[in-house]
């Protein structure tokens, strides 16, 4: 009998836990497909609890199959009923190292005297177990969404761990990554251009105090004429009071309208600059943390095959006291050790490095360490076709309307070149109290309607029409690249994002089959059949797999951003 469980988390996304229960030679299979985490803990605590209560004495067997991530509870949970005897089964490289701790665990229980109880049965602290794991996801669910990052380490402070997801790293790195906020600081600069455009078009108004001594020469004001006798050659010094406003607005000039509407698409041109910055942004970020997701599952696996690898070793130093093994058995086997231990400590270096980068990225303190939430996973997602993507990406991507907008700001800026040879009218004026001392000011006022036409301008306005037909002609070429640049993009991730599906199966069964093989070779040396050459020679197979498996999982996650960063969707895919 075959029965299918599936969970759907309560938070809305689409992360779903899948049980499939299969009875077979008096056992119960339960196969886990999905994430081992939050609420979907409880679905499989209930699951196991209701299978053993309806079937005392029955065997279980959990596999692990595309689990995607297990957190704490999770694990806690595995342990649990590994201890109550399920046997434990996993697919992947990284769940299998978790398989492994857990038996680890076990085992040196055992050898410390840990009671044991009966295979199948649940033990008497299952419920206490079941009411832990309640009370800690009724605690943590909640502020597990919520978390934000705490703020910069006072100068002295210790260093502190930062635990994020991919999604919390995104969410930060927009608050805090130098690039985005330059981007930003540049938007607003063009809001401020635009307002400089508009200002040339509204009422300008001063106010103006002043008081002034004057003496003027008369011959020089009268072109030198002789002067009349009786006349003097100068009058003054005099005093001139004033205090008023003067004020003046452009009431007919299509060239100063052209103008502001041209810095207005400007202004929206450099918001586009900003939102492509910022999907840019969030593609490093993503990549960084994709990479170090990938780092980290490389020590894992370097982990797994030096434990394999010291088993090995410790089975062949077994076998030669036995008189089985040889010696070089033996030396082979602990060359294959150091090897391994070798690897670790190389895979370890990557790993600091890739998260040193995610670090700087995000621009945290340099004293915090990061600490990765998620885990590397394959995410089946339906193939999208090659002209519907690039279709969207024209409507998405910030690039494109940036320059759709620089190209119609430059229309608007011939259209105010042309216009500027068309009459202009202006309204001027001023008011003020004006006298020879404050005491004997008396109001004046003077109000002024011009209309201005350019006659000659040297060739000005022409060069202007034909500069900015060449930044035309410049914008068409660059407009032509850039949808050439698009297409690229979206064909080339959307053909490393198939590839990297079929390497993603490939490669798990590759995993596989390097385990039988693994498995294999140890009981034919152990049964003395063959050499441990053999076992070598699958160990390196089994390294080889895991590495692929690793790197493919890594490549199919990263055509995943590549593809939602062609189309323009990696904040919306990203950045929930």
């Amino acid at each position: 009998m075959v029965r299918i469980l599936l969970f759907l988390a309560a938070s809305g996304t689409e992360t779903m836990l899948r049980i499939t229960t299969l009875n077979k030679r008096g056992k119960t299979i339960l196969s886990v497909e999905g994430r081992i985490a939050g609420p979907g803990v409880l679905t499989l605590e209930r699951c196991w609890r209701e299978l053993s209560l309806s079937s005392p004495g029955q065997k279980f067997s959990l596999r692990l199959r595309s689990v995607s991530y297990v957190d704490n509870p999770g694990r806690a949970l595995l342990e649990e009923m590994h201890r109550q005897g399920v046997e434990l089964q996993a697919e992947g490289c990284l769940n299998q190292a978790i398989v492994r701790e857990i038996r680890r665990k076990k085992q040196n229980g055992a050898r410390e005297g840990e009671p044991k109880t009966k295979p199948g049965e649940p033990g008497k602290n299952t419920p206490f177990i079941f009411y832990i794991l309640l009370f800690s996801l009724l605690l943590t669910a909640p502020g597990a969404r919520a978390q934000t990052h705490p703020g910069p380490l006072p100068e002295g402070a210790p260093s502190r761990t930062v635990r994020l997801t991919l999604e919390q790293a995104v969410t930060l790195g927009l608050r805090q990554n130098p690039s985005e906020q330059i981007a930003l600081l540049n938007a607003a600069e063009s809001v401020q251009d635009k307002n400089l455009a508009r200002a040339a078009l509204l009422p300008q108004g001063d106010l103006r105090v002043s008081d002034s001594a004057n003496r003027i020469n008369v011959r020089a004001e009268f072109g030198g004429l002789h002067l009349l006798p009786g006349i003097p050659g100068h009058i003054g010094p005099y005093q001139i009071f004033s205090a008023g406003t003067t004020f003046g607005s452009s009431v007919f000039d299509f060239s100063l309208w052209k103008r502001y509407q041209a810095s207005r698409t400007n202004m929206d041109a450099a918001n586009a600059d900003s939102l492509s910055t910022r999907e840019q942004v969030i593609l490093l970020i993503v990549s960084q943390y994709i990479g170090s997701l990938s780092a980290v599952a490389n020590v894992e696996a370097s982990r797994s095959r030096v434990e394999l690898a010291q088993a090995l070793y410790d089975q062949a130093v077994d076998l030669q006291k036995e008189g089985v093994g040889t010696g070089i058995d033996t030396l082979r086997a602990n060359v294959e050790l150091q090897n391994e231990k070798q690897g670790l400590i190389a895979a370890e270096n990557s790993r600091d490095a890739s998260l040193f980068g995610l670090s700087k990225l995000l621009n945290l303190d340099p004293r915090e360490r990061v600490e990765l939430a998620d885990a590397l996973h394959f995410s089946e997602t339906p193939q999208p076709e090659v002209d519907e993507s690039i279709d969207r990406a024209l409507l998405s991507r910030q690039e494109w309307k940036a320059m759709e907008a620089r190209e119609k700001a430059a229309r608007l800026e011939k259209q105010s070149a042309q216009y500027e040879r068309l009459p202009s009218v202006r309204f001027d004026g001023n008011w003020a109290e004006m006298g020879l001392t404050p005491s004997t000011v008396i109001p004046t006022y003077l109000i002024e309607g011009t209309l201005a036409m350019h006659l000659f301008t040297g060739g000005r306005i022409k060069a202007e029409m034909a500069k900015t037909d060449l930044d035309l002609r410049k914008l068409e070429q660059e407009k032509a690249d850039l949808r050439n640049q698009i297409a690229l993009e979206v064909k080339t991730s959307l053909l490393n994002l198939d590839s990297a599906r079929n390497e993603v199966q490939v490669s798990n069964l590759g995993v596989k089959l390097a385990g039988d093989e693994v498995e294999q070779a140890r009981d034919r040396f152990k049964a003395g059949v063959a050499n441990n050459i053999e076992v070598i020679s699958a160990q390196d197979a089994l390294s080889r797999a895991n590495d692929n498996q690793i790197a493919a999982l890594y490549r199919y996650n990263q055509a995943r951003a590549d593809y939602a960063r062609a189309i323009g969707q990696m904040e919306k895919t990203y950045a929930k």
